[in-house]
């Protein structure tokens, strides 16, 4: 059996069906990790064992008619999120040998379901990156083309769903590291509402601005994800307790009269032709189905990447001082004294574009530029959550582009950070203003790869978003790839 482009309804309808077994199943897919992913590097840990034991609990669970959507499918889990007796890496030195003594609530809630849980993906060291290079067990490669990025931080989420390396896959999003790597890869990204799904357990980059997400190979595959993990969690402060319990009810619905809009600054001449093409074809099929598109104007864009990064490389700066060799984390060898153990630690032990950004973020909250840097991205963050408001106060959903290019070849944008950073222009204000968003393949350029399509949602409106997605991608074909 093929895996690649099978969505999770079709797999739950087969294992209900006894079609195929829990056990036979994940099999299909261990083999499949098997036989491609060392052309991909997309899996840090692969947990075949406990994966055949959780199947099998999975089958019981089936034969009993006890059994949920997730019952037997077989997931990634991003190598961020904590998973009891399982490696917790972070793609970091830092963190090769941790082993957390508890589960995330996201895992532990998959489990109740009978997930099965395939292995632990690859990503940007500490979630910190927009290509899944900087990982310390190697860069993930794309499954459409080896010689490109997959996009990050959940590069390796991504690209095992794209592989057909799992049926769907947790991932974090901090500035767009699940919708990006989905843009890349050709797969269906979700980043939800913040607060809709518990961070306890998620190892933590930018707090304000984390969020774990999904990916998998549609819309309402990644509804089905987001059902069974979301929800207020008493282990998480920022968790909401208004966050929905079924976001996949609105599938079916017609785009008559709905208002989406289209921000210009979105399309702007740092985006690629054939993403403007392919994003424009995407919002005039809407407007062919009876959606009206609206131009609608985000001024504050422009400050939209230099506010991300001081914010989220402050917090960063903050979440990482824990990791010393003392309280946490790897431990250097080399040091008399106290402080030359830390300092060997973290120097030995985080990787180039973490330095870059603790150092980053301790400037920008030092003695005499707090006030400048850190205040200043502060009240961007309020600026651009009130033009989000504007906007929604004229239309129902937001279309952008997802990223504006395709995935580059590895290796060229890398060692530039500024054109690494400037990459996020389409991703990070959802992140800063708190919102909803699903990126889904709705094109390719000449080279046949993915171009990926933003729909940006009210607050809470996940059921929303992934219903409009869902209208587009019942009439567009997607491709499989390469591998």
């Amino acid at each position: 059996m093929s895996t690649q482009l099978k969505t999770i309804k079709e797999l739950g309808d087969m294992l209900r069906a006894r079609q195929i077994s829990a056990v036979e199943l994940t099999e299909e897919y261990l083999a499949k990790i098997s036989g491609s992913d060392r052309n991909i590097n997309s899996y840090i840990s692969v947990c075949a064992d406990e994966a055949r034991a959780q199947a099998k609990e999975a089958q019981d669970m089936l034969d009993s008619g006890n059994a949920s959507p997730l019952t037997g499918i077989p997931l990634s889990i991003k190598d961020n999120i904590c998973t009891e007796g399982i490696k917790t890496t972070c793609a970091s030195k830092m963190l090769e040998d941790f082993v957390p003594v508890y589960d995330a609530t996201v895992i532990r809630r998959l489990k109740s379901d009978g997930a099965v849980m395939l292995g632990k993906t690859n990503m940007d060291e500490f979630a910190m990156g927009g290509s899944s290079q900087t990982s310390y067990f190697g860069g993930v490669k794309n499954p459409f083309d080896t010689s490109r990025v997959t996009g990050g931080s959940s590069g390796g989420a991504a690209a095992s769903v794209a592989g057909g390396m799992c049926a769907g896959a947790l991932g974090s999003d901090t500035g767009g590291s699940v919708r990006q790597p989905a843009s890349f890869c050709g797969v269906t990204g979700l980043k939800p509402t913040y607060g809709a799904v518990s961070r306890y357990g998620l190892i933590a980059f930018a707090s304000s601005l984390d969020q774990i997400g999904v990916i998998a190979n549609s819309a309402c595959d990644c509804g089905i994800i987001l059902s069974r993990i979301a929800g207020y969690d008493e282990n998480d402060g920022t968790s909401a307790k208004n966050a929905g319990d079924d976001y996949i009810s609105g599938i079916g619905m017609s785009v008559k009269g709905i208002k989406i809009g289209i921000p210009e600054e979105f399309f702007s001449a740092g985006t690629d032709e054939n993403v403007k093409e392919s994003v424009t074809a995407a919002a005039e099929f809407y407007k062919s189905a009876g959606a009206e598109l609206v131009s609608v104007s985000m001024p504050s864009l422009k400050y939209a990447v230099p506010a991300y990064y001081l914010i989220s490389s402050a917090e960063a700066a903050s979440n990482l001082s824990r990791y010393d060799g003392i309280k946490f984390g790897w431990r250097s060898d080399k040091g008399d004294t106290f402080g030359e153990v830390i300092s060997n630690t973290r120097r030995e032990g985080f990787g180039d574009e973490v330095k870059r950004r603790i150092l980053l973020g301790n400037y920008a909250l030092s003695s005499g530029y707090y006030d400048a840097y850190y205040n200043s991205a502060s009240r961007i963050r309020t600026r651009l959550r009130k033009e989000y408001d504007e906007i929604f106060e004229k239309c129902d959903f937001i279309i952008t582009p997802t990223a504006p290019t395709t995935a580059y070849k590895i290796g060229s944008v890398e060692t530039d950070p500024v054109k690494m950073y400037l990459a996020d222009i389409c991703t990070v204000t959802v992140n800063i203003a708190g919102l909803p968003a699903i990126s889904t393949p709705c094109g390719y350029d000449e080279n046949g790869m993915p171009v990926g399509m933003s729909i940006i949602g009210k607050t809470f409106d996940e059921k929303g978003i992934i219903a409009l997605c869902d209208v587009f991608e019942r009439n567009f074909d997607r491709r499989e790839a390469r591998i």
